[in-house]
């Protein structure tokens, strides 16, 4: 594997190898849902539970990665974390039945909290090192994964249906990215002695969060409750709503996909010269407001536009807030990263039930909601300021 000299690029890089594996293991178990679904000889009920399972093993993983955090520290755990969730699509692929597919995706919402934490606490602490903003850039190599993910699936699709075989030429490739994240990650600080201070026992044990770090949990679910929800749900919008053909309906994911990645890629530019809570305030209330337009105008023409506003708009929102966690202190940016890993992951079953009892419309219309949520939440926070 080739060697960067600069430091700076070479944690980035080696951080961003973290990003891409965690949207490229992701990505490639989504794909495969409608394979396991036949082999499991699953109802959509069942699929659902399926999905929702990854979602709980989300939500409780506060605890468990706050300990290991202080443990292990970001960097171990990072790695650790991305060797289990290769490990568990590999499990996925050999679930011999629907309770034990139930148990790996709990899993697997776990670790996937793990390396969320982790890679986040590397990525703020490259910042805070060299002084140089880097997440949004960390956060597009997300959406990145996410698309390698979808072309091997398509190819290996095009060669055979065996989803052993799909995954197994997955993990090899989620191993590779971890081998080179190990050569160029930050090492931890090493932990101070204990004394028996009072400053010794308070590191040793956790505390209720404060105010400032709720809203940041809120501002975080809202946001990538947001991101799932659009990726999940365009496509059927623009089918079964906007009444877009065959062959246009897919272009509402890739409007959205396509948006957050490229507003991600210059997103560290903006945060540098208007600051981390004038970028967050600003692309929420246009993310909101967007789809909002879009909802009420109907049409293909209309949804595009209006997808596009969200996904410039909120691509920023996560990378900010992890940031302004991470300056908080681990157990914060824990608790953070748990939140933003719950709304992902349970976002889009939730606005699914919305959907059955009221419409896409209506489901949608709560996405636009939750992002302008972000924004009133976004005044409640500490930020970078420019240029800081």
């Amino acid at each position: 594997m080739f060697r960067v000299h600069d430091p700076f690029h070479r944690g980035q890089l080696a951080t961003a190898a973290l990003f891409c594996s965690l949207g490229f293991q992701y990505a490639t178990w989504a794909a495969r849902i409608p394979a396991l679904k036949a082999d499991l000889d699953l109802t959509a009920a069942e699929v659902g539970v399926l999905l929702m399972a990854a979602g709980i093993g989300a939500s409780v993983s506060f605890p468990v990665v706050a300990v290991l955090m202080r443990r292990l520290g970001s960097r171990r755990l990072a790695l650790l974390s991305a060797l289990g969730l290769t490990l568990l699509l590999l499990g996925l692929a050999a679930a011999p039945n629907y309770p034990v597919a139930l148990l790996v995706l709990c899993l697997d919402g776990l670790f996937v909290g793990c390396l969320n934490t982790a890679m986040n606490a590397q990525g703020a602490a490259l910042e805070a090192r060299y002084e140089r903003n880097a997440m949004a850039r960390l956060h597009a190599t997300f959406s990145g994964g996410s698309l390698l993910a979808a072309l091997l699936a398509s190819g290996m699709n095009a060669v055979t249906s065996s989803v052993p075989a799909h995954f197994a030429v997955a993990a090899v490739v989620l191993v590779l990215l971890a081998a080179y994240a190990r050569t160029g990650l930050l090492p931890d600080e090493a932990p101070a002695a204990d004394d028996g201070t009072k400053e010794a026992k308070s590191r040793r044990t956790w505390s209720l969060p404060s105010r400032v770090t709720w809203w940041m949990c809120c501002a975080m679910a809202f946001g990538t409750v947001t991101e799932g929800a659009m990726n999940d749900w365009s496509t059927l919008y623009m089918k079964d709503v906007a009444e877009a053909s065959a062959e246009i309906a897919p272009l509402g994911i890739a409007v959205v996909s396509g948006m957050m990645v490229l507003a991600r890629l210059f997103a560290d530019g903006w945060r540098g010269r208007w600051g981390d809570g004038r970028v967050v305030l600003a692309g929420s209330v246009l993310a909101g407001a967007g789809l909002a337009f879009a909802l009420v105008s109907g049409g293909v023409v209309a949804a595009l536009c209006g997808f596009a506003c969200v996904g410039l708009g909120i691509a920023a929102v996560t990378p900010c807030v992890y940031v302004a966690a991470a300056k908080r202190g681990s157990d914060s940016l824990t608790l953070v990263a748990a939140m933003g890993t719950t709304g992902l992951l349970a976002g889009p079953p939730l606005i699914g039930f919305v959907a059955n009892a009221s419409g896409l419309v209506w489901g949608l219309a709560v996405v636009a909601a939750a992002s302008l949520a972000v924004s009133l939440c976004s005044t409640r926070i500490s930020w970078t300021p420019a240029g800081g």
